[in-house]
């Protein structure tokens, strides 16, 4: 729990979250630096998953579409989109699973008496639960 919290401390951090997808818009290489973060949130989320759980298809997807660490080049200002698109969907995504893996694991020590929060929900999907 303290790796996932101080990582979620590092991405909900304005220099990292707000910067880096300013760099989206601006059209900047440091926007490229979102990969290790995501992959290093993804690293995380696996070595919590429950025994005998995997990430669903649909996240595993995300990641996989994610060709290894793309660098920078400048012809990728012709097709900026293209270029960093899916690296920054996969991270947004693994972005909203630590929140919710640091925010459920706070909040709930025993199962919800009322209804599944939405997010404890996601969690389920994730690990191919729910």
């Amino acid at each position: 729990m303290p790796e996932l919290e101080a990582l979620l401390t590092d991405v909900q951090d304005p220099l990292t979250y707000e910067e880096r997808l300013y760099r989206l818009s601006y059209q900047s290489w440091k926007i490229y630096e979102l990969q290790g973060l995501m992959r290093e949130i993804a690293r995380l989320l696996a070595a919590i998953a429950p025994e005998g759980s995997s990430f669903s298809s649909a996240f595993q997807e995300l990641l996989d579409a994610c060709p290894g660490e793309v660098r920078f080049e400048a012809t990728h200002n012709e097709a900026w989109t293209q270029h960093t698109r899916v690296f920054v969907e996969a991270f947004l995504h693994t972005k909203f699973f630590l929140e919710m893996a640091v925010t459920y694991s706070r909040r709930l020590a025993a199962p919800p008496t009322e209804g599944l929060p939405f997010g404890r929900a996601a969690l389920l999907c994730l690990y191919g639960l729910r």
